[in-house]
C-alpha cells in the first residue's frame, strides 16, 4: 500500500467558487488501487503557495505520492509545472510523455499541457491537467506504473531484470 495526497490548483476552486471535480476523480481512481489518500488541499495558482505545500508533504514522509491538477497549461496563472521544478530533486519525464502521448490520440489540445512528474525526497510528484475527464484519462494510462515506481521509490522493487524476462518471454544470455 501506498500513500497519496491530492493538491488542486484553482484559483476559483481556492475560494470556493467553483467544485473540485478534478480531485474527486483522482481520489475515487487512487481508491482503486492499493493506495490510500492522506492529504487534500486545494490552493491558489501562486507558484510560491503550491511549492510550499509540495514541499511540506514530501518532507512530512508520510506520503509517497502528491498527485496535482490544474495549472498546466499556457494561460498566464498557470504555474504548476515551474512550481513542482521548484522544488523535485530529480524530473521523471515518462510519466509526462506518456500522459501527452496518448492525449495525443483524443484531442491535438494535449500538446498544450505542461504537466512535469519529478521526486523529492522519497515521494513522486505528478502534475495532472484540471479537467476531470483529462485526470481520468491521464490517470489510466500511468496506473499500471505506479506500484512498481511506489516499490521501487521505496527500495523495495524487485530487480527490473526479472520483469523484463517475463515480458519478453526468455531469459538473458539465450
Amino acid at each position: 500500500m501506498f500513500t497519496v495526497s491530492i493538491l488542486t490548483i484553482s484559483d476559483k476552486g481556492s475560494q470556493g467558487k467553483r467544485e473540485d471535480k478534478s480531485g474527486d476523480a483522482i481520489r475515487e481512481i487512487v481508491s482503486q488501487m492499493d493506495a490510500r489518500v492522506v492529504d487534500y488541499a486545494i490552493v491558489p495558482d501562486e507558484r510560491d503557495i503550491i511549492a510550499k505545500k509540495l514541499t511540506g508533504w514530501a518532507d512530512s514522509g508520510k506520503v509517497d505520492m502528491v498527485i496535482t491538477t490544474g495549472g498546466t497549461g499556457l494561460a498566464p496563472r498557470d504555474v504548476t509545472p515551474e512550481a513542482t521544478l521548484d522544488v523535485v530533486d530529480r524530473i521523471a519525464p515518462g510519466f509526462a510523455e506518456v500522459m501527452r502521448a496518448e492525449s495525443l490520440k483524443k484531442t491535438p489540445h494535449a500538446m498544450l499541457s505542461r504537466a512535469v512528474a519529478g521526486i523529492r525526497k522519497k515521494t513522486l510528484i505528478i502534475n495532472l491537467p484540471g479537467s476531470p475527464k483529462a485526470v481520468r484519462e491521464c490517470l489510466e494510462v500511468i496506473m499500471p506504473a505506479l506500484p512498481h515506481a511506489m516499490e521501487t521509490l521505496k527500495g523495495e522493487a524487485s530487480e527490473c531484470a526479472d520483469t523484463q524476462k517475463v515480458v519478453e518471454g526468455k531469459t538473458r544470455g539465450k
